[in-house]
């Protein structure tokens, strides 16, 4: 491909390398058909299992994928603004690398781009009464995710009601935005990214997604949590900071 792509995908990835073969091959196949030009951004962080290694053999010669290696293990967020802010697409996703939201969504979120033309970011929300859990979370992380989005209204005035599905897409005005404001490294980057959109005036819309959990998750349930709602704390003062900062 020559030119830069309309579609971009980007995958954090941290000892990935149990599933990064899988992923990649449903990647491949998957963009194989699609009918627009396209690039796939794996930004591996600083594994102990190979993935960066095992990354760079499984895209050799692909040209439409790119490995970005951090240098340390900072956290999702890091991993995600990295990619972000190295996409060239028009429109670009990010997305977990266990694909609990399956592939076949691009082509949903695309085409609602297409029809809502004042939509800037569109996100996957997994409490939608359209949303298909082909397998859900235990009862005790489904029960606990609420919770943390119930907090989050509560704190940080937030209306999204599902701020942590990984399956988010942007227009690339908006991500470049609200990529090079974005701040916190950790899972509840998220909040804030979805906050900044708010802020900046960008049109946020939900799409009812089909989703599995995958097992090996890299949440720790109390520990994550805890350091989730610190973050969340902090949010509305980071944000309000960075926009005073950069108007």
């Amino acid at each position: 491909m020559s030119g830069a792509p309309f579609l971009s995908l980007v995958i954090p990835a941290y000892n990935e390398a149990q599933r990064l073969e899988a992923c990649v091959r449903a990647l491949r196949g998957h963009l194989a058909s699609a009918n627009v030009p396209h690039e796939v951004v794996l930004v591996v962080e600083r594994s102990t299992d190979g993935t960066l290694e095992l990354a760079r053999k499984l895209t050799e010669g692909q040209a439409a994928f790119h490995v970005i290696g951090n240098e340390a293990q900072i956290g999702k967020g890091h991993a995600v603004r990295t990619g972000m802010l190295a996409a060239r697409g028009e429109i670009t996703f990010f997305m977990d690398a266990d694909l609990s939201t399956p592939l076949e969504e691009i082509a949903t979120f695309l085409a609602f781009f297409d029809a809502h033309t004042d939509v800037d970011v569109l996100i996957g929300n997994r409490a939608h009464a359209q949303s298909e859990i082909v397998k859900s979370q235990s009862f005790i992380r489904r029960k606990m995710g609420q919770m943390f989005n119930a907090i989050l209204r509560a704190i940080v005035g937030i209306r999204v009601s599902d701020t942590q599905c990984g399956f988010k897409a942007f227009r690339r005005p908006a991500r470049e935005a609200i990529f090079t404001r974005q701040k916190l490294d950790g899972f509840a980057f998220d909040v804030e990214v979805l906050l900044l959109a708010e802020k900046l005036g960008h049109r946020i819309a939900d799409l009812p997604v089909r989703w599995t959990n995958a097992e090996g998750s890299k949440v720790h349930l109390l520990r994550d949590s805890l350091r989730m709602l610190c973050d969340a704390l902090r949010v509305r003062r980071i944000v309000g900071q960075t926009m005073r900062v950069q108007p």
